[in-house]
């Protein structure tokens, strides 16, 4: 049987998954419209919810192993990798193989299964993505590709929604366009700004998968009575805070802006240095009652010793990463501050940034690394951007970044 063939009866074997309850019919449907309008949602299958077997799950692990190896190195570009999704969804032992085959998108360049937004980018080349701003609706779409196609059918890999708060500003993330409920299991974190839009704050759903890091991530304990489900995210954990520079003085320039990322170690772009990277999506409600009561223990203790001693301060196993924006220069001829953003971006705006680390040489980072640009985003159209991230940030990191330039800031221009 070729390759093509099997695909074809794969997919037609997939359209008769789930038909033996309702409960299974709806979560099979749900799986298929999400694999073409987002990347699936990596979760175990409950218990309770029938799968069927069929004949494909008997085949010998060898065999099956050697299949979904061939498939996956085929399809490596969205939408023909939604197949490498559908081999996950025939059974259980076709997801397990298929999660270990699947490599993360610093090994292998390739974003596959959800929990990939969550995971820090290649270092060599890009990611390259576009967003698209509906302002009628107040919507921001991260899509992965070049540029926009005229069929509409990009990928989407992450939307946003921005709500309007007495304080600030809320852009509240999620991995489907049309649900930004934080009781919903496609939340995935928010990004939070102060009344003048100079500070925002970065909110991940799932506590950091890095001890260190997690001990210095400040965790929202508020939640509602129906968020206490076994899948859906109860808490928002801060990984990162975005400073903009107040511009008291109107003077002349773009703006100036700081990204402290509390989950990622300054160690991670030195040499053999890593990122902390997540394996899985975290939808139990043990663990996050787990996290909420250890922190509220570790906040009683604090309140307790502050009452003997002064309380000490947090410290880090290493210092968080700090981006800066690169400087532009000044252009005469065209009287505008420029920046070599290498024809990824074509209008002038003042939303248009490069980030690269800010680093002194007690790190120890070389100047080629000190040189890369991380991050960048810029206008190309009238509510197109282009957003293209490297390692060590993820897409979910990357987005919220961008997304803080779309808020007012009278203050800093």
């Amino acid at each position: 049987m070729s390759l093509k063939s099997f695909v074809r009866e794969l997919r037609e074997m997939k359209d008769g998954i789930g038909s033996i309850s309702k409960r299974g019919e709806e979560g099979s449907r749900h799986w298929r419209n999400r694999t073409m309008s987002h990347i699936a949602p990596d979760q175990e299958p409950s218990p309770l919810e029938l799968i069927q077997q069929g004949r494909w799950a008997n085949l010998p692990p060898e065999l099956l192993l050697d299949i979904i190896r061939r498939v996956e190195e085929s399809e490596t570009s969205w939408p023909a990798r939604a197949v490498v999704v559908f081999c996950a969804s025939v059974c259980r032992s076709w997801r397990a193989i298929t999660k270990e085959i699947i490599r993360t998108p610093e090994q292998c360049g390739r974003l596959t299964f959800p929990i990939s937004l969550k995971q820090p980018g290649p270092r060599e080349s890009p990611f390259q993505c576009f967003i698209r701003r509906d302002r009628a609706t107040s919507t921001y779409l991260l899509y992965f590709g070049l540029v926009p196609s005229e069929d509409e059918k990009d990928k989407l890999l992450l939307a946003a929604k921005r709500v309007r708060r007495a304080a600030g500003t809320d852009f509240i993330i999620s991995l489907a366009a049309d649900d930004f409920s934080r009781a919903s299991s496609t939340y995935v974190g928010k990004l939070r700004s102060n009344f003048l839009g100079t500070k925002f704050s970065i909110y991940d759903s799932q506590p950091p998968c890095d001890p260190a890091a997690r001990q210095n991530s400040r965790s929202s304990r508020r939640f509602r009575s129906k968020q206490v489900s076994p899948r859906v995210p109860a808490c928002n954990y801060s990984v990162g805070t975005i400073s903009y520079e107040l511009n008291v003085l109107r003077t002349r320039g773009p703006r100036r802006m700081q990204c402290i990322m509390q989950t990622i170690p300054v160690s991670s772009i030195q040499e053999g240095g890593t990122a902390p990277t997540p394996t899985s999506f975290t939808y139990s409600i043990d663990d996050h009652l787990s996290s909420i009561f250890d922190s509220m223990r570790k906040d009683s203790a604090k309140d307790f010793g502050s009452k003997i001693q002064s309380e000490p301060a947090v410290r880090c196993l290493d210092e968080s990463l700090v981006l800066k924006n690169k400087a532009p220069r000044w252009h005469e001829q065209l009287q505008c501050w420029c920046l070599n953003f290498r024809g990824r971006v074509t209008v002038a705006s003042v939303k248009n940034f490069q980030l690269v680390a800010a680093v002194d040489q007690s790190h120890n980072v070389s100047v080629e690394e000190q040189e890369k640009v991380i991050l960048q985003f810029g206008k190309i159209g009238k509510d197109i951007f282009t957003m293209d991230y490297h390692y060590p940030l993820s897409a979910f990191q990357a987005f919220a970044i961008c997304l803080s330039s779309f808020d007012t800031k009278p203050a800093c221009e």
